[in-house]
């Protein structure tokens, strides 16, 4: 059994009345539109972070795009619009927008992590390196880059590299809240675990699940223990993922496949049961079928009495 490895400054003007009154007397000068347009921009802009901070990121896209309508030249518009478009799914515009605000202001980290992001989930995993790998030599102390960068590396199966990264990324990390802890040490085990190193991604499981224990530390410390020839650790791991997670199919999989190695064969079909009735719940078909397919292995086949 295999284990599958987010000033305003306001100014009362004493001589309101009189500018008021001057006002409907003189048209407006290039000046004075290029201000209005320059406030209606950062308007679009404020309501464009109200959105994106409410979770609506359609409409923080249009408000992001309806300031750059005012102002073509507005990188933190573009930039913002990248994230967005990020969590729409929309990873190749998210990409341009990433462009065009690195072309006006080149310095800003922000936007190489947001490209970064946007090219992993692209897949495109050498570009984001480069974004991460830029943003470091802007910022060398950047946990987020190390990090990601790490991420992407492993997706190379460069986990060597990765495990180097997320090192660094703990180093730069603190003080660190222990969820994002306990997120680089389960990433980083699993890098362990690809490179089969298990007494190394066993330690770096465990330390996730003492600063935050949740289901992919408990899961994957699981199949470090299995892969070690340690059944009974590797059980209760899958257990205590299922404590967290009781509609998790590849765990009750998991689990099943372990206790028909150790005998239980009755408890073994129970899992496989619940597995294959998650991931049908689930509309995971091709695993639906497989594990049906275990199931029919591993029954005892009934005698017909006639």
């Amino acid at each position: 059994m295999k284990c599958k490895l987010q000033k305003f400054i306001s100014i009362l003007s004493v001589t309101i009345a009189l500018s008021f009154c001057m006002s409907l007397l003189t048209a407006p000068s290039w000046a004075d539109t290029l201000a209005a347009e320059e406030l209606s921009a950062k308007s679009f802009f404020r309501q464009g972070i109200e959105a994106f901070q409410s979770e609506s990121y359609e409409s923080a896209v249009e408000n992001f795009g309806q300031a750059l309508e005012q102002n073509a030249e507005f990188a933190a518009a573009y930039s913002n619009r990248c994230l967005a478009q990020i969590y729409l799914g929309n990873y190749i515009d998210a990409v341009t927008d990433c462009d065009r605000a690195l072309s006006l202001n080149p310095s800003d980290t922000e936007t190489y992590l947001n490209r970064g992001l946007a090219n992993h989930r692209a897949k495109q995993y050498v570009e984001a390196i480069a974004d991460f790998s830029q943003l470091l030599q802007i910022k060398p102390h950047d946990y987020r880059a190390y990090y990601n960068r790490g991420l992407a590396q492993t997706e190379l199966s460069a986990y060597r590299e990765a495990i180097v990264d997320y090192g660094e990324a703990l180093r730069q990390a603190s003080p660190l809240n222990r969820v994002a802890q306990a997120e680089i040490y389960t990433d980083r085990g699993l890098a362990q675990l690809f490179l089969e190193n298990q007494r190394e991604a066993i330690a770096d499981f465990s330390q996730a699940i003492e600063f935050s224990p949740d289901l992919r530390s408990y899961y994957n410390r699981g199949c470090a223990y299995h892969q070690q020839g340690n059944s009974v650790a590797a059980l209760s791991d899958f257990s205590q993922a299922l404590q967290r997670d009781p509609s998790n199919g590849q765990a009750y999989l998991s689990r099943g496949l372990i206790r028909h190695e150790m005998g239980e064969l009755q408890a073994a079909i129970a899992d496989l049961q619940q597995a294959a009735d998650c991931f049908c719940h689930q509309g995971l078909l091709l695993a639906y079928q497989q594990t049906l397919n275990l199931l029919q292995k591993i029954q005892p086949v009934e005698m017909a009495i006639g």
